[in-house]
């Protein structure tokens, strides 16, 4: 397979480049030339095979023969060391929980696979040191520590908006130490974004580091979110081909994963990419105009982007075509108010307790069954509510459990480094 750049088709790149640069040399998205759907035989046998094996079949066209069946197996089995529940929490409405993992967040999937990958090409290449450098508006910086913690040959470096993630999430990415730095940014999550891709762009830094992101920018942190939607279907199989997907949406890399798994051939009919205040995508489908804009904080913190990098490749995927994005997706947009209030009907009516970003995608689900009354849909919960604990036991009025994992990590010392611009971030990065 091979990979080419969404600023420049004619450049070409291998799955093991695309992983290790991150970025194309134009600085554009990788995207692969081509995606072959999986044999009717593949979905037939899908709802009793092994979600391992699920897995493999999924993403092994994306990888080729650059990493050997065998580690490829491997890498799959460490990043697919946990469950992913499907739960009915009323009427046709399910939720796809995808906390089960060492972060307790979806990013975990993404990570460990991205860690697993760029290990072996680290070691089988003797590339040398490579600098992982990545922003977080949340949970990708924990799950990143967590996934490249100890991992030989790579440096991870975090950049975080001071203020704007939860407590845990701040601990999760601030107290593991060992190959993990965390850099703490006076500002909003775009400006930590931004100054990533600055650092890309930087040809001086470029010459002592060399740097790959581990943001959904990146194939290997990208593609396997795939997994999930397999996964899900092959437990809501019964239910009938159709199934609709309501995914809280920040930087798209999520819903645009689910998306090549419908090219793959998975029977989803739609998707709703839910949005919390930052809306841009959801006017964009409104109005047909692209207008990236400041973000804006939330409850909902790691969707708080107000210009989503991988909204290109969705574009990519539907021809660049506003008919055909606007055929396959639906969006809608929430405040804080409406996402405590459907928290908290949730919990009165089922007893089921959603963190902000499933209670936005909740939302989004509940609205396009307005139009749509006969489907069956399923709402991703992205984050254990525990790591929103303030606002998720505000919403419901009760406390709620913290899981022993969790205490153990709030008892560490934060140790993060606080700098106030790119020219600090240089600094660093050259020192």
């Amino acid at each position: 397979m091979n990979y080419f750049s969404l600023n420049n088709k004619n450049h070409s790149s291998s799955f093991e480049n695309a992983v290790i640069r991150g970025l194309a040399p134009d600085k554009g998205l990788y995207f692969p030339e081509h995606i072959e759907k999986l044999p009717d035989s593949f979905f037939s046998a899908l709802p009793n095979m092994p979600q391992t094996e699920v897995a493999y079949q999924a993403i092994k066209q994306f990888v080729g023969d650059e990493i050997p069946e065998a580690e490829l197996k491997k890498i799959i089995a460490q990043t697919l060391d946990f469950e992913f529940p499907v739960v009915h929490v009323k009427d046709n409405v399910y939720t796809l929980e995808l906390f089960h993992g060492p972060t307790l967040a979806f990013k975990d999937v993404g990570a460990r696979f991205m860690a697993g990958s760029l290990g072996y090409f680290i070691t089988k290449n003797e590339v040398g040191k490579v600098t992982v450098l990545v922003a977080t508006s949340g949970d990708t910086g924990g799950a990143v520590a967590n996934g490249f913690l100890g991992v030989e040959g790579i440096d991870v470096v975090i950049l975080y908006p001071k203020g704007k993630v939860s407590k845990i999430q701040e601990k999760q990415l601030t107290t593991l130490g060992e190959n993990v730095t965390a850099l703490e940014i006076d500002g909003a999550f775009d400006q930590c974004q931004d100054m990533v891709k600055q650092a890309f762009l930087d040809e001086e830094i470029q010459s002592k580091r060399q740097l790959t992101s581990a943001n959904s920018i990146n194939v290997a942190r990208w593609l396997p979110q795939m997994f999930y939607y397999f996964l899900a279907y092959r437990q809501l199989a019964s239910e009938g081909k159709n199934i609709v997907f309501s995914v809280p949406s920040g930087n798209f890399g999520n819903v645009c994963a689910g998306m090549v798994a419908k090219e793959l051939g998975l029977p989803i009919k739609h998707f709703i990419a839910s949005n919390n205040a930052n809306r841009t995508i959801t006017d964009y489908l409104e109005t047909g105009t692209y207008e990236p804009r400041p973000s804006v904080s939330t409850i909902s913190n790691a969707m708080d982007i107000g210009n989503p990098s991988n909204f290109v490749r969705i574009l990519q995927l539907f021809q660049n075509e506003y008919g055909n994005v606007k055929e396959n997706l639906t969006s809608f947009s929430y405040d804080d108010e409406v996402t405590k209030e459907a928290m908290q009907e949730v919990y009165n009516e089922t007893g089921y307790v959603m963190d902000p970003h499933g209670a936005v995608g909740y939302l989004g689900l509940q609205e396009y069954f307005k139009d749509h009354p006969n489907e069956v849909g399923a709402f991703l919960e992205t984050a254990h509510p525990c790591k929103f604990r303030e606002t998720v036991e505000d919403a419901i009025g009760k406390q709620i459990d913290i899981p022993d994992s969790i205490k153990e990590v709030l008892e560490k010392e934060k140790k993060a480094i606080s700098i106030k611009d790119y020219a600090d971030l240089k600094a660093f990065l050259l020192s």
